[in-house]
C-alpha cells in the first residue's frame, strides 16, 4: 500500500439546529453500506476549498456559499491512507439529494440512530458535540457572586461549555465556587473544565480538566476525566496536546489581552498557520469579542475561548 496519504475532504453540513448530514456509501463501493461525511478525493493541483465545492455539487446538487476549513483526520484503511481535510458548511443553495444513489440522513452528535459509520469519523462525532464558545471565569476580577450571576445569564442564553479558572483564589474557595458553578452548569446541560487541578475536577465530579502549557509538556497520559482541554502557544504545544489524545485546544493569545498584557500577540495570520492541519479541534482565545466568531472560523479554528467577552459587562 501506498504510505503518502490520498488527500480527502469530507464536509459537515450544519444546519442551525446542530444538525449535520451523512451519506451512506452505494453499492459498488468500498465500505458500501457505511455511513460517511460527504466529499471525495481532491483532483492534482485543486485547492481544497474547490474540491468540497467541486464534491458537494456532483454528490448532492448544492452550490457552498460559507464553508470553513475545520480539523484534518489521517486514517489508514486496509485498502489506502486518506488524509480526511474536514470543512463545515454553514451555508448552501438547493435541497441535498443523492445523485449517486445514495442515502442521506440529518443527524445529530449526541443521538446518532444510523450504523455503521466508518471508522475514521469517531473522533469527528466527539468534536462535533463542542459548542462554538467556550467561557472563561474571572470570578477574582468581580467577585464570586457577581461572577455566578453572570453564569445564570448566559446559561439561560444557551452557553455549554465553561472553563473553572480562579488562580488567586484559596482553595476552599474555590472547591466552593466549583461546586456551585458545576450545580447551576448541569441543570442546563453545560459542560464545566476546571482549570489545572486535576484532583479538584475529579472531586467535584466536573466534566473534565483544562490543563496549562507547562502540565502538558510533563505529562505522560490524558488524564482519566470525560474531557480534556489544553492551553497551546505555539507548533509544538499543538503537537503536544494531539499526541496525549486531548479533546481540545486553545491556542493564543491571538490579539492584546488585559490578563497578559506582555504577552506578544499571535495575530490571525499566524493563527491559522499554527492550526492548519490540526488533528484536533482549537479555540482562539486572547481578546476575544462574540464578534470575532466569524474572523475565527474563516481560519479553521472551532470557535473562540472569552473571559471577559463572555460575561455582560465584562
Amino acid at each position: 500500500m501506498n504510505t503518502t496519504p490520498v488527500e480527502v475532504v469530507a464536509a459537515v453540513i450544519e444546519r442551525p439546529d446542530g444538525h449535520f448530514l451523512l451519506a451512506q456509501r452505494p453499492a459498488g463501493k468500498v465500505y458500501a453500506g457505511y455511513w460517511e461525511f460527504p466529499g471525495g478525493k481532491v483532483e492534482p493541483g485543486e485547492p481544497l476549498a474547490a474540491a468540497i465545492a467541486r464534491e458537494l455539487h456532483e454528490e448532492l446538487g448544492i452550490e457552498v456559499e460559507i464553508a470553513h476549513p475545520w480539523i484534518v483526520r489521517i486514517y489508514t484503511y486496509p485498502h489506502a491512507k486518506v488524509r480526511l481535510n474536514f470543512f463545515r458548511v454553514r451555508a448552501w443553495h438547493g435541497e441535498p439529494h443523492g445523485k449517486e444513489q445514495q442515502q442521506l440522513a440529518w443527524q445529530h452528535a449526541s443521538a446518532l440512530d444510523v450504523a455503521p459509520l466508518l471508522p475514521a469519523n469517531a473522533p469527528v462525532l466527539r468534536a462535533l458535540q463542542l459548542p462554538f464558545e467556550y467561557a472563561i471565569t474571572h470570578a477574582g476580577e468581580i467577585g464570586a457572586e457577581q461572577q455566578l450571576r453572570h453564569l445564570d445569564r448566559r446559561l439561560a442564553q444557551g452557553l455549554k461549555l465553561i472553563q473553572v479558572r480562579e488562580k488567586g483564589m484559596q482553595a476552599s474557595t474555590l472547591e466552593r465556587f466549583a461546586a456551585a458553578v458545576i450545580v447551576k452548569a448541569r441543570a442546563h446541560g453545560a459542560r464545566v473544565l476546571i482549570n489545572a487541578d486535576i484532583e479538584l475536577a475529579g472531586r467535584l465530579g466536573a466534566d473534565g480538566v483544562h490543563l496549562a502549557a507547562a502540565q502538558l509538556a510533563c505529562m505522560e497520559r490524558r488524564p482519566a476525566l470525560a474531557w480534556c482541554a489544553a492551553s497551546c502557544h505555539n507548533a509544538e504545544e499543538l503537537a503536544r496536546a494531539a499526541q496525549l489524545g486531548v479533546d481540545f485546544a486553545v491556542l493564543g493569545p491571538v490579539q492584546a489581552t488585559p490578563s497578559h498584557p506582555d504577552a506578544m500577540p499571535l495575530g490571525w495570520e499566524r493563527f491559522a498557520a499554527l492550526v492548519r492541519g490540526a488533528t484536533l479541534p482549537v479555540f482562539a482565545l486572547g481578546g476575544m469579542r462574540p464578534g470575532d466568531l466569524e474572523p475565527a472560523w474563516c481560519r479553521g479554528a472551532q470557535g473562540i475561548a472569552m473571559v471577559r467577552g463572555s460575561w455582560p459587562g465584562g
